[in-house]
């Protein structure tokens, strides 16, 4: 029987599906003393040197120091999405019914089912990585959430808000309004080697506090079509639904990884499991936080991978590194002379090993950073300083989020919308040369009562002009929760005033 191979994201939905359960006996793990840390715990197996085979004490003692103290930091993430549905029966039979159509007439179809509540639920695991209750988490295990429920190894639980989501990495950051918890130090992923052992920690199947051990089996894993930005850990750590938005930890008790996804013929572990690594996660959250979106870097350049034959057109011996195929004007890149054909080979000190990595470096990078590139023109080594621009933003969303510190939702929240420039034609508007377009408006939201639709162009919002999309967050970043906005549009061959404010 053929089967067929996927990758799922690990998060769990209800109901529970019960399976078989294998219990293990005479498994002896001793504690380090409470004063003593995990490096001082390390170290102190290394120089005690082997130990008899019967006497598991002292190699285990490492692994019990660092699963103690990354549990901590590990919480269960619930999870409920709720849905208006109809009943799942229509109207009765006898409504069809010649007599009944003779006395209400051929429009009467009965009374109409009424919508009952759809509750569904899931579970996902979180890292917290602040002592007043940040916490980071996939974006799936989040992901249309209507409520979040967090609880803690001691039993305690909190209702988190989320803070900001990246379904480009599928990094969310959610708070609980908690202190003094226990935290993970962040590690630095890009030192990992292959075959270093590493624990994950999560919530498998809601069954909490669950630790597994395997070691690092790649790194830089790219073009899996998980997410647009790749850059993944690969561990035989066994990872299953649950686990997702758990900790991936080294020896050290530091995170490296935000596990995420796992590869899979059955449904559940095979033994090849995906973590986000650990700066990557860190960058995504410190801009979430700070900006309540993702500012990424950018250089303006298109890239690819070098095959063998590229390498022989462009006189090199090695397939490592990206080639640019263009330059965009007016770029980071275009103002330091970049060309087509050059091989970016290392980027401020790291190796380039394929497009996918420089991608995620770059976008890791904040803005007005300068670095420095190494690179190949015409078989000749170069280095170009350049500086780092911002990730041009063709289209935005503004969710429902809350950002912790009591700042709520403004009259806008729920609209998506796009730089006019490039939705033009498709409006039939080629002379448009700024504003935004509405491209999604969520229902029953303020705006959408007012009477804002799919198509128009904003141009004005509280008489400030917004020429792109940089305008109109900058614009609306500002707005004072449940304050009324007076918008500029046009629509069609009209252009109107419309006015949104809490009370549609």
């Amino acid at each position: 029987m053929n089967q067929s191979s996927k990758l799922i994201r690990s998060r769990f939905k209800f109901p529970f599906v019960c399976g078989l359960l294998l219990f293990a006996v005479g498994l002896v793990t001793c504690s380090p003393p409470s004063d003593v840390t995990v490096q001082e715990t390390m170290a102190a197996s290394v120089q005690q040197g082997p130990q008899p085979a019967g006497d598991m004490t002292v190699s285990a003692q490492p692994f019990v120091a660092v699963a103690r103290q990354a549990k901590a930091a590990v919480i269960n993430i619930s999870s409920v999405k709720k849905s208006a549905r109809r009943g799942e029966h229509g109207p009765l039979p006898f409504f069809d019914d010649p007599f009944f159509r003779r006395f209400f007439g051929e429009e009467f179809q009965g009374p109409v089912p009424t919508p009952r509540e759809h509750q569904e639920q899931g579970h996902g695991s979180g890292v917290i990585v602040t002592t007043d209750g940040y916490i980071v988490t996939n974006n799936h295990v989040v992901e249309g959430a209507d409520e979040l429920t967090v609880s803690l190894p001691d039993k305690r639980t909190f209702k988190a808000k989320v803070i900001g989501t990246d379904p480009k990495t599928d990094v969310a950051v959610i708070k609980i309004d908690a202190s003094n918890l226990s935290v993970l130090p962040w590690g630095d992923a890009r030192q990992l080697e292959v075959g270093e052992m590493v624990l994950a920690i999560g919530n498998p199947f809601g069954l909490s506090q669950t630790v597994t051990m395997g070691i690092i089996s790649a790194v830089g894993r790219a073009n899996m079509g998980i997410v647009d930005y790749e850059d993944f850990i690969q561990t035989d750590a066994a990872i299953n639904p649950g686990n997702s938005g758990g900790a991936l930890v080294n020896l050290k008790g530091e995170l490296i990884g935000i596990n995420t996804a796992i590869f899979t013929q059955s449904g559940g572990y095979m033994g090849i499991g995906f973590a986000i690594p650990s700066n990557m996660a860190k960058s995504v959250m410190e801009s979430l936080i700070k900006h309540g979106k993702v500012v990424r870097g950018w250089i303006g350049v298109s890239i690819q991978e070098i095959t063998q034959d590229l390498a022989k057109e462009f006189g090199v011996t090695d397939t490592k590194g990206a080639l640019i195929a263009d330059v965009t004007e007016n770029s980071p890149a275009a103002r330091a002379n970049l060309e087509r054909g050059d091989i970016i080979t290392n980027y401020h000190g790291t190796t380039i090993r394929d497009p996918g990595q420089l991608r995620a470096l770059v976008a890791e990078t904040a803005p007005g950073t300068t670095v420095t590139l190494s690179l190949l023109r015409n078989k000749k080594p170069h280095d170009v300083t350049i500086t780092i621009g911002e990730l041009p933003v063709e289209r935005t969303k503004i969710s429902r989020r809350d950002d912790g510190r009591g700042k709520g939702e403004h009259v806008l929240t729920g609209i998506t919308v796009e730089n006019v420039t490039d939705q033009s034609q498709r409006l039939g508007q080629p002379n448009l040369r700024s504003g935004v377009v509405v491209t999604e408006i969520e229902a029953d939201s303020h705006a959408e009562r007012a009477g804002l639709r799919a198509g128009d162009v904003i141009r004005e919002i509280n008489r400030k002009p917004v020429k792109d999309i940089r305008d109109f967050e900058r614009i609306t970043n500002q707005l004072s929760p449940n304050s009324p906005v007076l918008l500029l549009l046009s629509r069609g061959n009209a252009t109107i005033f419309l006015s949104v404010n809490a009370e549609h």
